[in-house]
């Protein structure tokens, strides 16, 4: 599904995108399990690539890169970590090259 363009130009802490500096520490993963008030921008049960980003932990979210290449801010509670085999790491990160 695709983000509407009202949730990329929000600027409220949720669902707002922010372009970062690609981060040398390991990608890691997490699937969407709730995305009730944003249908548009996120797919349950879709495996997103999370960035680090301590200030948003903090606060309780997650930076996760949709299908387009930008960095969003979510609520961490709409999604669960997971831990993926090697071969399964490199074809998420091929494919998020595009």
């Amino acid at each position: 599904m695709k983000r509407t363009a009202s949730a990329k130009k929000s600027s409220s802490a949720r669902g707002t995108s922010t372009r970062r500096r690609k981060s040398a520490a390991p990608r890691k993963f997490a699937v969407c399990v709730r995305n009730d008030g944003y249908e548009a921008s996120l797919e349950r049960n879709k495996i997103y690539t999370v960035l680090p980003d301590e200030g948003a932990e903090r606060d309780g979210d997650l930076r996760v890169i949709d299908e387009s290449g930008e960095d969003y801010l979510f609520s961490a509670d709409r999604f669960v970590a997971i831990e993926v085999p090697a071969a399964v790491r490199a074809s998420l990160l091929k494919a998020a090259q595009g």
